[in-house]
């Protein structure tokens, strides 16, 4: 009995025996594990990224600007070194002005932002608000050396601007194809934010063609998810390539930090911009004479048109080369030179593009059918000044409903400041709750209702009444200085 007692101990202490020395082994065996592919595949993407990276920084500067202003020690720009950055003071105003600063005295601001060599005799391509109103304008390379900047020129519609530097041994980035790049295809960003150099984010092109963003006059943004911070403005957006494709140039931001949007200057429009600074030292522009707005479902169904493509025209310069051409209010651009034209963005960046005498052809829909006329561009600034945008109403149980005008005469052309070329009605009052309340308002000028001119009050009274009940109304208003077509809902 004895010896089975301590014969089942010596079996039990062997079983235990196996069993702990089996369990780390079914314990490792059990733990997750990355395959080696999947980590030979990261590795080769973050080396790849880092090889970008470090062929791109040395062609990336840092911009120092100093501009004498008067200001005292009050205010708050006093206190912090990043009110001072440009970028920083475009999303946060008069706040941190220096003309509203009490106690003023005068001191040298500096401001920082970034920059990139784009051609090796010393060509640094930047941001126009960095160097804006600058007095000195000092460039940092990546290997520390400083050299004075002399503005070659600046376009404020653009945002851009160009500076070159005495310096051997630089290393500049080619320009690459902006229009190529694709919506998820990978960029870099590399620039100076917050005074901490040769700073570089990953990310992808979340959007293209952005525009109407109230920043610069001709807006056709890259935008991004690659962290863009204050001083980065200016500095470079590279494919995986290692080309320059966008200029970092704003935020979207509700703080002035990053927020996950940011906007770069596409590098075609840089281009067309820099040769023209390096050339004359100022842009030329091509200029067509037309007031234009985006087609909406609305529009299309009151201009007969297929779908909500093109550009409607909603005035025509006189004298202008579209009104030589024969183009005419109404009209609705759908291609030039055979490329489609969906916004009037598109539209006005290719025409701005040009150089004066360029030969267009515009495809067109004019009551229905297509038609295509050619017209010779001038040149932006030398043309007549052009025109605005606006509303109007009536009386009648319709779309008008609620709406009242006065005639056009001498005392308020003066005090609305009307063109000689606006004639119309003016409204007087929109009722609470009207259907003309969203889209006009008091001082608007109703120029035609459903195309038909609109002279004087009994004009309109006769047009607004002959509008079925339940109905739409497309008007042709003059309103905040611009001609643009309405349509007003009938309920």
């Amino acid at each position: 009995m004895k010896n089975r007692v301590v014969l089942t101990l010596f079996l039990c202490m062997i079983c235990a025996a196996v069993i702990f020395s089996v369990q780390p082994a079914e314990v490792a065996a059990a733990r997750p594990h990355i395959p080696p592919e999947s980590v030979e595949a990261l590795t080769k993407t973050g080396e790849a990224l880092a090889d970008v990276a470090e062929m791109v920084k040395p062609s990336v500067v840092s911009i120092i600007t100093t501009r004498a202003v008067d200001a005292g020690g009050g205010g708050p720009e006093g206190y912090n070194p990043f009110f001072s950055d440009p970028f920083f003071r475009r999303f946060f105003g008069d706040r941190f002005d220096d003309r509203h600063v009490p106690n003023q005295q005068k001191r040298r601001e500096q401001g920082l932002g970034s920059g990139v060599i784009v051609d090796a005799g010393g060509i640094v391509l930047t941001n126009n608000h960095v160097i804006d109103k600058a007095d000195e304008i000092k460039v940092i390379l990546s290997d520390k050396r400083e050299f004075n900047g002399r503005l070659i020129g600046a376009d404020a519609k653009t945002d851009l601007a160009v500076v070159r530097i005495e310096a051997d041994n630089l290393q500049a980035l080619d320009l690459g194809d902006s229009d190529m790049l694709r919506v998820g295809e990978v960029v870099i960003a590399v620039g100076n934010p917050y005074r901490l150099s040769l700073t570089v984010t990953m990310g992808i092109v979340s959007a293209k063609g952005r525009a109407n963003m109230g920043i610069v006059d001709y807006e056709d943004f890259i935008q991004t998810d690659a962290a863009i911070n204050p001083g980065n403005s200016g500095g470079a957006m590279v494919n995986a390539r290692g080309e320059l494709v966008g200029i970092n140039t704003a935020i979207f931001s509700t703080s002035g930090g990053y927020q996950g949007i940011g906007f770069a200057i596409p590098s075609n429009m840089a281009r067309m911009v820099m040769d023209q600074l390096l050339k004359r030292g100022e842009v030329v522009r091509g200029w067509l004479g037309v007031a234009i707005q985006p087609v909406t479902a609305e529009l299309a169904r009151q201009f007969g048109l297929a779908g909500e493509h093109g550009v409607i025209v909603s005035d025509v310069i006189a004298g202008s080369p579209a009104e030589k051409a024969g183009i005419r209010r109404g009209d609705v651009i759908v291609s030039m030179n055979g490329s489609p034209v969906d916004q009037p963005n598109t539209l006005r960046n290719i025409v701005a593009a040009m150089p004066p005498g360029s030969k267009i052809g515009l495809k067109l829909v004019r009551e229905g059918r297509e038609q295509t006329l050619d017209v010779s561009l001038g040149e932006l600034g030398k043309g007549p000044p052009a025109s605005g945008s606006p509303q109007a109403s009536p009386e009648a149980d319709n779309a008008l409903r609620g709406v009242s005008v006065v005639e056009l005469n001498d005392d308020l052309r003066a005090r609305l400041r009307l063109p000689d070329n606006i004639s119309g009605v003016v409204v007087s009052e929109v009722s609470g709750g009207s259907p003309a309340e969203q889209v006009i308002g008091r001082g608007d000028v109703i120029m035609e209702i459903n195309r038909r001119p609109v002279r004087n009050p009994a004009d309109y009274r006769k047009i607004a009444a002959s509008i079925a009940p339940g109905s739409q109304a497309l008007l042709l208003v003059w309103q905040n200085g611009g001609i643009i077509f309405v349509t007003v809902a009938g309920r």
